[in-house]
C-alpha cells in the first residue's frame, strides 16, 4: 500500500457539494492499494502512519505524532496512487488493486487506525471528491509497504 501524508492545520473532503470528511490539525492521507498488497500491509501502513513524528513538540522540532497532539486524520482513497508514468503519457493503472480487494483493505486501514484511538474522517470510496487542505510546514511524506519502492 502507498500513502502520501500531509500535515495539515485543516482539511475537509466533499463528494457532491456535501462535506463527508473534515478535520482540524492533523494529517490528510491519500491511500491507494496495489494488486499485490495484503490485510498486513494495511495494518502495518496505519501502525506507521499513526506513528509519525510529524508534530512539533515544545522545542519546534517534529518529535509528537498526530495522537500526541490531539489531531485528526482524514482519509481519502485514491487509487492512482499507483499510476506507472513511465511510458508515455497516460498513465497505467495496472498495478492498482481492483475495487472490491481495494476496498476490504482501505477498512482494514481505517480500523487500525481507529483502533489507536485516532478521530479518523473520510472520504467515500470510489467517489469523484473534492479535497480542500491547508498543508501545514508544508510537510509531505510517500509512504509505501513496498520495500522496493525507496
Amino acid at each position: 500500500m502507498r500513502a502520501v501524508v500531509q500535515r495539515v492545520s485543516r482539511a475537509r473532503v466533499e463528494v457532491d457539494g456535501r462535506t463527508t470528511g473534515e478535520i482540524g490539525e492533523g494529517m490528510l492521507v491519500l491511500v491507494g492499494v496495489a494488486k499485490t498488497d495484503a490485510e498486513a500491509d494495511a495494518a502495518q501502513l496505519a501502525e506507521k502512519i499513526a506513528g509519525l513524528r510529524l508534530f512539533n513538540d515544545d522545542n519546534g522540532k517534529m518529535n509528537r505524532s498526530v495522537g500526541e497532539v490531539g489531531g485528526a486524520v482524514l482519509v481519502v482513497s485514491q487509487f492512482t496512487l499507483h499510476g506507472d508514468c513511465r511510458k508515455g503519457r497516460r498513465p497505467s493503472f495496472d498495478r492498482a488493486a481492483p475495487a472490491a480487494q481495494a476496498q476490504v483493505l482501505y477498512e482494514k486501514f481505517l480500523h487500525v487506525l481507529r483502533h489507536r484511538g485516532l478521530k479518523v474522517e473520510t472520504g467515500v470510496f470510489q467517489a469523484t471528491m473534492e479535497v480542500e487542505l491547508v498543508n501545514a510546514g508544508p510537510v509531505t511524506l510517500l509512504v509505501d509497504t513496498d520495500r522496493s519502492f525507496y
